[in-house]
């Protein structure tokens, strides 16, 4: 059904795998505006269409693939469309992020999302043009990796067709297993695994269609200062340009936020070695970057004589000190390796880390070791082809400790793994961790290990004042940033250049400037109670993404409109968790994280977890079981779920 705004293409696709049917689904302009796009629009498709207690890897789970309007728009950083399903991991909600070419030529092809049901009775292939949907026998990709499925299908369709596909870890059901579309990966909560139950090897599109503009010289005008303000931000500028997220290994290790030794510890001796310098120095070949996005922090690293994608900070981050291993070479091979399988190297290499912690406590003897690293090619091998001990490994950290123990130091919230930051020495994203509605994800989680230990201006990192009215409006920008189809790395600039000049690290103005971002934080308190969308009719040049919205859209998206819009996809996320069972009991971390300090002589440095969930359900305005308010739901026109919230409330 067309749209009255501009942005969109006006269909989303309802492709059903057990009997090759497709039909439109329809979506309302009402719900473009109240969700956007992206991880938001399918959190209410997922709501409205599966029914709780569905197992993931069932027929009856759908997956849902959406774009948000500003993709393909040729807006800065706007390649982006979302995966969303049922978590493979957490049985919660699943939504995870990807930067390949998909999503631009699905809007190419004339469709803003697409939703997968059934499961098709053989290796499945699907194409989508501006005219036809194909279910094609994909038997002959089925078993090859990702770069060769790749190849085959550029062979046969051309390069100008968007892709998704899934390895052998998708089609051999690791639950970490990913979704790769060209080098980006749509790396975490099962989603690949969603794609291989169902017999889905690769969906591709392509079209020549545009995306329609409001204004289009209004819009072209703003995309252009929106450019200049990336380039010239000394973040989106400067150091993801010159290291890419590589660049953040040297500084955690520095603020004691590197895990080290399965999350034991936030500093490694060694870490200069698997560094964003390091890796600058010695391997890199040339930046590369999504279409349209002026950043370009991706890395091209010489593999033999090959060129392939560069490890990203998480992987440095789990695959380096969190293992022991300081072989930036060998992070190098595993991470193609892990690419070419379809596994989400956060995941695989935090399960590699907690049997290793098992073996060394006698829990669960194996061959793994910290810091032995001559055996990690074939045990990532075995997890993608469930041999051996990677059977048990492919089912993830919170699988494992079940089965062996240890869950005072299984790094996972909800059953997803943590990433690459220990929380101890950053206590509010310690906050973000537990309460992310996609387990433990530091994007969901609201990144405030940025304002706490990584970004040119912090507060300070161990108190638990504001962290979680910070959390909060944090989780709500990237949800909304999300939703819009922008990278969510355009949210570094919202600390502006002058700022971090001003401010240098460790000076007295530095004290100064945490004094007062605590203290602003007040000002955010009742943020779920009293925030309505109209109370912010306007933009604010830091925040480009509200005055680019209405331009390319013709909606009233101010950053009154933008906040509610991220406010409401974290709720909605919230509910669906809840129909799941997934309830405040299941906002936790690992008591090694909360109970053990990371520095020994510093009792202050554990995640003061409990202080902190309760005012931030008093922020975010649900009742002290982390159930939202009916008022809440008011508020933000969600009043359908209400029967669901009844039934949690009586379970209390």
């Amino acid at each position: 059904m067309a749209s009255k705004y501009s942005g969109y293409m006006g269909s989303i696709l309802d492709i059903d795998l057990s009997d090759e049917t497709v039909m439109e689904y329809h979506v309302s302009d009402s719900d473009r505006r109240k969700y956007l796009g992206g991880k938001s629009l399918a959190s209410k498709i997922l709501y409205d269409e599966l029914t709780p207690g569905i197992d993931p890897l069932s027929e009856e789970n759908i997956l849902v693939f959406m774009t948000g309007p500003l993709t393909g728009s040729g807006a800065p950083c706007t390649s982006r469309f979302d995966v969303s399903t049922k978590n493979v991991l957490t049985g919660g909600i699943a939504s995870s992020n990807c930067g390949g070419t998909f999503g631009i030529n699905l809007k190419k092809a004339g469709y803003d999302g697409a939703i997968i049901r059934g499961k098709a009775n053989k290796p499945t292939l699907i194409t989508i043009d501006e005219e036809n949907v194909e279910f094609i026998d994909a038997t002959d990709l089925w078993g090859k990796d990702t770069e060769e499925t790749q190849e085959v299908l550029k062979k046969k369709y051309s390069k100008r067709h968007g892709m998704m596909v899934i390895g052998p870890a998708g089609e051999n059901l690791v639950k970490y297993a990913c979704i790769i579309s060209a080098e980006r990966a749509a790396g975490r909560c099962g989603v690949g695994a969603v794609m291989g139950s169902k017999n889905l090897k690769a969906i591709i599109a392509t079209g020549k269609k545009k995306v329609p503009v409001h204004d289009k010289d209004g819009f072209k005008e703003a995309i252009k200062s929106w450019i200049k303000l990336l380039k010239e931000h000394p973040a989106t500028g400067g150091s993801l340009p010159q290291y890419g997220t590589a660049g953040l290994v040297n500084i955690a290790n520095a603020t004691g936020t590197l895990p080290t030794h399965n999350f034991t510890y936030g500093h490694y001796e060694n870490a200069e070695k698997i560094s964003g310098e390091e890796l600058a120095d010695k391997h890199l070949v040339s930046n590369f970057g999504c279409v349209s996005c002026p950043i370009r922090c991706g890395r091209l690293v010489r593999l033999g004589d090959k060129h392939v994608k560069g490890p990203e900070y998480e992987t440095l981050g789990m695959l380096g000190p969190n293992i022991e291993n300081d072989n930036l070479q060998k992070i190098i091979d595993w991470n193609y390796q892990m690419d070419l399988l379809g596994m989400d190297t956060i995941s695989a290499a935090s399960s590699i880390a907690f049997a290793m912690e098992l073996n060394e406590k006698g829990l669960w003897k194996t061959e793994l070791e910290f810091g032995k690293i001559d055996n990690i090619d074939r045990i990532i091998d075995d997890i993608a082809f469930r041999r051996g001990i990677g059977d048990d490994l492919a089912n993830g950290v919170k699988s494992l400790s079940e089965k062996y123990g240890g869950a005072e130091f299984a790094m996972h919230s909800k059953g997803m793994e943590f990433s690459a930051y220990e929380p101890r020495r950053a206590v509010g994203h310690g906050l973000g961790y537990a309460t992310s509605n996609r387990g433990g994800c530091h994007i969901n989680g609201g990144y405030l290990v940025y304002f706490e230990a990584l970004g040119p201006v912090l507060m300070d990192p161990l108190t638990e004042r504001a962290k979680p009215e910070f959390c909060v409006f944090q989780q709500n920008m990237m949800d909304a940033v999300s939703a819009a189809g922008n990278c969510i790395f355009t949210t570094y600039a919202l600390i502006p250049k002058f700022a971090s000049d001003l401010v240098p690290p460790a000076s007295p103005r530095a004290k100064i400037a945490s004094d007062v971002l605590l203290a602003s934080g007040s000002m955010l308190h009742a943020q779920g109670l009293l925030l309505r969308d109209w109370m912010l009719p306007f933009h604010v040049p830091l925040i480009p993404h509200t005055d680019v919205i209405s331009k390319l859209t013709g909606m009233n998206m101010d950053l009154g409109h933008f906040a509610s819009a991220g406010e409401r996809c974290f709720t909605l996320e919230r509910l669906f968790n809840l129909r799941e069972g997934i309830d405040a009991s299941s906002d936790s971390l690992p008591s090694r994280l909360t109970d053990v300090p990371q520095l020994k002589d510093k009792k202050e440095t554990k995640v003061p977890l409990n202080n902190m969930l309760k005012n931030y359900y008093k922020v975010r305005d649900w009742d002290r079981n982390g159930i939202p308010r009916k008022r809440l739901l008011s508020k933000l026109e969600l009043d359908f779920a209400d029967k669901d919230i009844n039934k949690a409330r009586k379970c209390r």
